[in-house]
């Protein structure tokens, strides 16, 4: 398994620079061609929607619609799929970030009831409580 940066994945997806975004899809052609697939951690998803929110001003919708392909491309392993699946629907349907929802789906999933947090754009997920 070959893991990939954030740069890597941004270059990939986005393309906006032809010598980087070639190096990239090289890097994973390869991997995939000796049987490899590429790891893509929580931190690289994070910085992805950071990236590509900030930097290229995509929506959230936009967003939320490379996750799911990254999801489903099966070149890829996420890091804790089914845990990225909900975080990513929470974060479409939601107003908080990304990470914000996997923090909360990951201290469920480690046997947390409830995660505690003042940012109060959670307060409708079940997995946060708001501090007042």
């Amino acid at each position: 398994m070959k893991g990939l940066d954030t740069n890597v994945l941004v270059r990939y997806l986005v393309r906006d620079d032809k010598r980087q975004a070639e190096k990239a899809s090289a890097y994973i052609r390869d991997a995939i061609a000796e049987g490899e697939s590429c790891f893509i951690n929580h931190i690289v998803l994070c910085e992805l929607v950071w990236v590509l929110e900030t930097a290229y001003g995509f929506s959230r919708k936009e967003i939320a619609d490379v996750l799911e392909k990254i999801l489903i491309t099966k070149q890829f392993e996420i890091e804790q799929k089914d845990i990225v699946r909900q975080a990513v629907r929470d974060y479409n349907q939601g107003k908080g970030d990304l990470a914000d929802y996997l923090i909360g789906r990951i201290n469920h999933e480690c046997g947390c009831d409830r995660t505690a947090t003042f940012d109060r754009s959670l307060k409708d997920m079940p997995v946060f409580e708001i501090l007042e």
